[in-house]
């Protein structure tokens, strides 16, 4: 597993992520359970639907 989300993409993943599972959570509502999404590929720094376009947002592209 390449890592492919950069410093500043990941810390705005984390940040969104973070607020949907709060706001889930305010709300009472399951929909909070999709934050976990942009959390993880934030957190491991590696998004799969980066793979098939060969996207990185790393400053190392080469």
């Amino acid at each position: 597993m390449k890592c492919n989300v950069g410093s500043v993409d990941r810390l705005l993943r984390i940040v969104f992520g973070l607020g949907i599972a709060i706001l889930g959570v305010i709300f009472d509502s399951w929909l909070g359970l999709i934050g976990i999404i942009p959390l993880a590929t934030g957190l491991f720094s590696f998004c799969p639907a980066y793979l098939p376009f060969k996207f990185s947002t790393t400053k190392n592209n080469k």
